[in-house]
């Protein structure tokens, strides 16, 4: 993972609230808002790739942040928690995602639980939902995100 900011700042963020940070989400029709310190970024990267080089590349910014997300699976969920978020709120959350979270401090809220997430491309559950699936810990989770994806980029080099 190439380092890099690739943050964008959303027009009119004066207050930092979480009501707020969701209106950003959804008026911005981005997938990803972080509020740290006072500081509001919004990312566009489809699954968890923002959240992944927060962790990877810019951990100071999600630790001790407010994020609001488009969808929190389990996989994200394990970044969020091992990167020290304090509060997320999401449009759809799973149930795995869920549980992990009950065992962190990580404050959280969602508009809809489900049993799982389903990914756009077809009836299928999102594959890192199925790679992380027997992780029972953040720090298991995101240990299995990084070998994957490592995983994957040694594949698209050879």
């Amino acid at each position: 993972l190439r380092c890099f900011d690739y943050a964008q700042q959303p027009k009119d963020c004066k207050q930092k609230t979480m009501k707020n940070l969701i209106n950003i989400l959804h008026r911005e029709g981005c997938s990803l808002v972080v509020e740290k310190d006072g500081e509001v970024s919004i990312y566009n990267q489809k699954g968890v790739r923002d959240l992944e080089h927060l962790l990877k590349c810019e951990p100071e910014k999600l630790r001790g942040a407010r994020i609001a997300d488009k969808v929190i699976g389990k996989a994200a969920a394990g970044i969020a928690v091992k990167g020290g978020v304090k509060e997320l709120y999401t449009d759809v959350m799973s149930k795995k995602a869920a549980e992990l979270l009950d065992a962190s401090d990580v404050k959280y809220t969602f508009a809809v639980m489900v049993d799982e997430i389903i990914i756009k491309e077809g009836d299928n559950r999102c594959p890192l939902e199925k790679i992380v699936d027997s992780a029972t810990t953040a720090d298991e989770v995101v240990e299995t995100l990084w070998a994957h994806f490592d995983e994957m980029k040694n594949k698209h080099k050879a």
